[in-house]
């Protein structure tokens, strides 16, 4: 069993029944999710002996947190408690021509005052494997920042490979404020993951005639975009996720990968999804390829199993991805039927 390390914060999730607005009625149906969390969550499904890392306050909604963790088989040992609150999102699924909304109450949470030295990280990455983490965390403030670049280094020097996924949000932080800080993360990862507004955005790489409203796609386009930042910041692996929004209740989901070292360029299967819940399909994408690579699957095998995880993901309501290996191999394998099983 592999063991693997995810670090950031796990939020609170506030959304409506079902395609409601916000406060439509006065009902919110509370879980609990976040970038890292996710992806931990997964790799635990997966079978991976998974460790996630965080700051939590010592009050009644962070041990609920921890102890959801628990149940979908996440190690928590290593979560530290502290701060007044957990940060809190609100999400309303769209449809059709509306788009989801998600709002973020997240200002001065628990992990966003984490400080350097409080991770006993030598500790965290004893026999670990893999470490994963996003460019979601250094956006919350200049410690979480300090504490994820640490992490990083610790990982480094221990022999974990890493993955970034950018996961640019703008409400968070400016491009020149996540470029100053991203990049020289980016350098230190061996596999990074992304979209084509975080290649843009956090990289400065632009992706010629891709369109992130529409989601339109130049294939040619993103494998440059990809074998660029590969050359400049010597990452190993680069993974581009694409998505084609047809509307806010249709997508079309693929992925494309570099493999630097065989200087070799994959291209996944497309799969036409009807969202149930869009939030969480990159977080299972990651997960995917980390479990793949991990386990010793070549690159191509890799790339179709995380694009077939993220597509089963995004047919499941919350932010966590409840499959089963054996599962996610059924559809990459072909079988896309959806056709009841007995």
């Amino acid at each position: 069993m592999h063991k693997t390390v995810c670090f950031g914060e796990i939020m609170l999730r506030l959304s409506p029944p079902g395609f409601e607005r916000l406060l439509q009625s006065p009902v919110f149906h509370a879980t609990f999710g976040g970038g890292e969390a996710n992806v931990a969550i997964s790799l635990a499904h997966f079978g991976c002996e998974s460790h996630y890392v965080t700051r939590l306050p010592a009050n009644a909604i962070g041990e609920a947190a921890v102890k959801t963790l628990r149940a979908e088989g996440v190690r928590v040992e290593h979560i530290l408690r502290g701060g007044s609150r957990m940060g809190v999102y609100f999400a309303e699924t769209g449809a059709s021509q509306r788009p989801s909304l998600v709002v973020y109450d997240r200002a001065h949470s628990a992990i966003s005052e984490i400080e350097p030295g409080a991770v006993p990280w030598r500790d965290v990455f004893q026999g670990a494997a893999w470490f994963h983490t996003t460019g979601i965390t250094p956006a919350l403030s200049v410690q979480a920042a300090a504490c994820t670049r640490e992490a990083i280094e610790h990982a480094k020097r221990a022999g974990v490979r890493i993955s970034l996924d950018l996961n640019y949000r703008k409400t968070l932080w400016s491009e020149r404020k996540a470029q100053e800080t991203m990049r020289p993360l980016v350098a230190l990862a061996d596999v990074l993951i992304a979209n084509e507004e975080d290649l843009q955005s956090v990289l400065g790489v632009r992706v010629p005639h891709a369109d992130v409203v529409s989601g339109s796609l130049n294939v040619a386009a993103y494998r440059e975009a990809a074998e660029s930042v590969a050359a400049e910041f010597g990452v190993k692996q680069v993974a581009v996720t694409l998505r084609e929004s047809i509307s806010a209740s249709d997508n079309a989901w693929s992925a494309a990968l570099v493999d630097a070292g065989a200087r070799r360029f994959y291209q996944s299967q497309r799969y036409v999804v009807r969202l149930v819940d869009r939030i969480g399909g990159g977080d299972s994408f990651a997960a995917g390829l980390i479990f793949s690579l991990l386990t010793g699957r070549d690159c191509e095998s890799a790339l179709r199993f995380a694009v077939a995880a993220s597509a089963l993901k995004q047919t499941i309501p919350g932010d966590f991805n409840r499959v089963s290996v054996a599962e996610v191999d059924r559809l990459a394998s072909g079988d896309s039927s959806g056709r009841v099983l007995r």
